[in-house]
């Protein structure tokens, strides 16, 4: 049995469908119960990451788990986990460690999380993606709205990889030898400007698109309605100040699944729907 956390997010989700795919019992962890959201033959069953003791009966009989960094209560839910006998747990981290600034409030917290996967007691594996393409679901109302998207940080790069290629590193990583210690820089096939992807969508979806990028003043008010003060000044640090460059591209996904990562486009015309 594999215990999935985050279930229901873009990494989580892709990782239940190739899962059950390839027959392997599957059990999705989620915060409320819901209906219809997974495929025949998943268990779902109530946690909280935040509530580590809420997880004991859920990892009853599990032998791996995918669990999601960034969790405050991260060293007591992997005490449960290896309290029940879990065999490896591989974490979803973030790429931006790899020479990061722990004095960067997300850097601190992704380092944090894979300290306590290190000194868990649990074999382990460590996923590092680059940002996810699915970020552009963000643009879904402007787009719905209007023929305008307006964004941060329109001169950064990023090489962008879609959550269904890191499900498929995880998923080999839960199923297979050979990855135990072992941490992974995953990225997409290329780098991508905001521009470069909201052209791609216009393609996709038939339609007449504009890009505009935010000032600065205009982006740190909207993403503070979203994001605590110190992940806001995070992000200026990564993409204005130019402390993070995620625009590299790396071999990694092929290397481990056999299969080359998708590209925008092709992530693009998968959740078209979603901008319509």
């Amino acid at each position: 049995m594999i215990l999935v956390t985050g279930a229901t997010g873009n990494v989580g989700g892709e990782l239940v469908r190739q899962l059950v795919g390839s027959n392997q019992p599957v059990r999705a962890l989620v915060r409320n119960q819901v209906e219809g959201v997974f495929p025949t033959g998943v268990e779902s069953v109530i946690g909280d990451l935040n509530q580590p003791e809420s997880l004991s009966a859920p990892l009853m009989g599990v032998r791996g788990v995918f669990l999601l960094g960034g969790y405050q209560d991260m060293p007591e839910a992997l005490a449960e986990i290896r309290r029940a006998g879990v065999e490896r747990v591989v974490l979803l981290s973030s790429r931006s460690v790899v020479g990061g600034n722990p004095s960067n409030a997300i850097v601190s917290m992704w380092m944090a999380s894979e300290d306590a996967v290190r000194s868990s007691g649990v074999s382990w594996t460590i996923l590092r993606p680059s940002g996810f393409m699915s970020n552009a679901l963000r643009w879904a109302p402007q787009i719905r709205a209007g023929a305008v998207v307006r964004a941060p940080f329109a001169d950064a790069p990023i090489a962008a990889i879609d959550p269904y290629d890191i499900a498929a590193v995880a998923a080999v990583a839960l199923t297979s030898e050979g990855h135990k210690s072992r941490s992974y820089l995953l990225t997409g096939p290329e780098p991508l400007r905001p521009a470069d992807q909201v052209r791609t969508l216009a393609a996709v979806l038939g339609r007449d698109l504009r890009f505009e990028g935010q000032s600065g003043s205009e982006a740190r008010e909207e993403m503070s309605k979203s994001f605590p003060a110190n992940f806001v000044d995070a992000f200026f640090r990564f993409f204005a100040e130019g402390e993070f460059d995620d625009s590299q591209v790396l071999p990694t996904v092929y290397e481990i699944t056999g299969g080359r990562p998708r590209d925008f486009e092709q992530w693009a015309r998968a959740h078209a729907d979603a901008f319509r």
